[in-house]
């Protein structure tokens, strides 16, 4: 999935690049804040959305649907075209500060009409932007210079305000109304305006080598080894939504135990992957990309085939770690894996957003093939443990044969 030169000039460079950049007083605060609260904004948003649709502007259940696929359009198109932008001008700040903008707008938009149409338009015009704000941070940690684990840590902050955003969500909704979750929402727009414009104000400039024009984007999205990575990681990810899209189901169904267990299941994975992603980015200092990757991906076979196996709920808990280690390698160590595959800090992040969308996709197609099965929950995780355990040896085999033409070049 990621090839490098050797396991000691990797991290030479990643001790330099922790070296280079070390934020200071304020903005060592500002980076993990700015993280939490775009995170926040679409963790509250997301879970709500459906709801808002329903109470406030009265959308049946095929009207949320289409709306809903309507804005994840919008949402993808942005993100790759704000941040290649971006790329172009080499300013991802600007744009964030143009994403908060947005994100504010849309709660304007949403708060001050009640025709479902002009809702559509605000959730397609303004809702996509302020998605794409975590992408241009990180692309801007990239651009400035920030080491791995920097990136890495900054995704746990991530991890960690989805873990706190829906119960905040429906505490707030269920407690006080929809408007009042309109009004939260408002809140974390505005300090997302603030955080851009004190980031704009104490930017680093970019390291001098940065400086060397990039390759065009088409140069960059040429070769099947830069579109076998994003192939790969669409496929990692399409495994993770589609057991977690089930997980309800699996735990009613198949394991005859309440619901709660299926919270109780997804919580404790929720937790456990933001250690697992603080870990792996001090990992990542000594170890090569290439075999935290494999370990992640041999965690992920081993999960998805013991939950094939597991007949009670505890058990299903019990397995957690290691599903949390599986989404941690491709959720923490991917986005890195782009940024060094393609040179432009915002293409990177954006393509590696879209794996995501895209893995969704496929997810729903997988449990649709699946459906006929006496069990289809339980074949679910058959099929990814056989689809992660593809993508590694596909990642192995790549790796060996490639190694083996640098050796007879050598001989030669």
């Amino acid at each position: 999935m990621a090839d490098r030169v050797t396991d000691k000039d990797v991290r030479d460079s990643r001790r330099t690049a922790t070296d280079s950049f070390s934020p200071r007083g304020q903005g060592r605060l500002l980076w993990p804040v700015g993280a939490w609260f775009w995170a926040l904004q679409f963790a509250v948003l997301n879970p709500l959305l459906a709801v808002l649709l329903v109470s406030l502007y009265g959308a049946t259940a095929t009207e949320v649907g289409w709306v809903l696929g309507l804005y994840n359009v919008g949402g993808f198109v942005a993100s790759l075209v704000i941040p290649t932008l971006a790329d172009r001008s080499r300013d991802y700040l600007r744009p964030l500060v143009f994403c908060a903008v947005g994100g504010v707008a849309l709660v304007a938009v949403l708060s001050a009409t009640t025709s479902l149409p002009i809702v559509v338009l605000a959730l397609v015009v303004l809702g996509g932007p302020p998605g794409v704000g975590s992408t241009l941070l990180f692309a801007q940690l990239r651009h400035e210079g920030a080491p791995p684990t920097q990136v890495i840590r900054t995704r746990a902050i991530v991890s960690f305000a989805w873990v706190i955003g829906p119960p905040l969500a429906t505490l707030v909704a269920g407690a006080a109304g929809t408007p009042a979750a309109l009004a939260l929402l408002a809140g974390i727009g505005l300090v997302n305006v603030t955080t851009a414009f004190l980031l704009l104000r104490q930017r680093r400039p970019a390291p001098a080598d940065d400086a060397a024009s990039r390759p065009r984007l088409l140069a960059q999205l040429r070769g099947w080894n830069r579109w076998g990575v994003v192939g790969a990681f669409t496929l990692l990810q399409a495994t993770n939504i589609a057991t977690v899209t089930i997980a309800t189901l699996f735990v009613s169904h198949d394991l005859g135990a309440p619901i709660t267990w299926a919270g109780i299941v997804l919580g404790a994975a929720a937790l456990l992957e933001i250690p697992a992603l603080l870990l792996i980015g001090r990992l990542q200092e000594h170890r090569s990309t290439r075999l935290l990757l494999a370990g992640g991906c041999a965690c992920g076979v081993a999960y998805y085939g013991l939950v094939a196996l597991v007949q009670e709920p505890w058990q299903l808990l019990a397995l957690q770690p290691l599903n949390a280690w599986f989404f941690a390698t491709v959720a923490g160590l991917g986005l890195t894996v782009f940024q060094d595959v393609f040179p432009s800090p915002g293409l990177a992040s954006g393509l590696f957003t879209n794996t995501r969308r895209a893995g969704a996709v496929l997810a729903g197609l997988l449990i649709a093939a699946l459906g006929s099965f006496a069990t289809p929950y339980r074949a679910v995780f058959v099929a990814a443990a056989v689809i992660v355990l593809l993508v590694l040896t596909a990642s192995v085999a790549l790796h060996a044969a490639r190694g083996e033409t640098r050796a007879r070049t050598a001989s030669r």
